[in-house]
C-alpha cells in the first residue's frame, strides 16, 4: 500500500494536534515545565539515527553487527519512557496540575504515534525503485 498525500496530511494534522496539546498544557495552567516533554521529541530519534550509521560489517568481521542498532533502540526507548514519565512525576509531586500532566501525556502520545506511523508508511518507499 503506497502512502499518498492524504496520509501525509492526516499525519501532519495529528502531529500539530499533539504539539498543540503540549503547548496548551503549559499555557493554560501557567507552568512551563511540561514543555520539557517537547525536548524528548527532539532527542528520541537521535540515538537510532546515530547508531544506525555505526552498524554494519566492520574490519574484523564480515557479519552484520547489530549491537549498535540494539543500543540505539534501547536509548530511544529510554527517552520515550522519560517523555511519558516526566509529566506523571511532575504531577505526582504537585509541581504541575493533573490536567496539565494528562494533556502533556496525550500530546506526547500523539507525537510519538505520528513518528511511528510515518516511519511505518515511508520506511520502504525507496525499495520499489531498484
Amino acid at each position: 500500500m503506497a502512502a499518498g498525500l492524504k496520509t501525509i496530511i492526516l499525519l501532519s494534522f495529528v502531529l500539530a494536534l499533539g504539539f498543540l496539546l503540549v503547548i496548551l498544557s503549559c499555557a493554560l495552567y501557567g507552568n512551563w515545565l511540561p514543555i520539557l516533554v517537547a525536548l524528548t521529541f527532539v532527542f528520541a530519534p537521535l540515538p537510532n539515527s546515530i547508531c544506525a550509521r555505526c552498524a554494519g560489517a566492520d574490519d574484523f568481521s564480515a557479519d552484520y553487527n547489530s549491537s549498535y542498532v540494539d543500543l540505539g533502540n534501547w536509548l530511544t526507548s529510554g527517552i520515550v519512557v522519560m517523555g511519558f514519565a516526566m509529566p506523571i512525576t511532575l504531577s505526582h509531586a504537585g509541581i504541575i496540575t493533573d490536567m496539565a500532566g494528562l494533556m502533556s501525556i496525550a500530546g506526547g502520545a500523539l507525537v510519538y504515534g505520528t513518528i511511528l506511523a510515518y516511519s511505518g508508511f515511508f520506511s520502504d518507499a525507496g525499495d520499489d525503485l531498484y
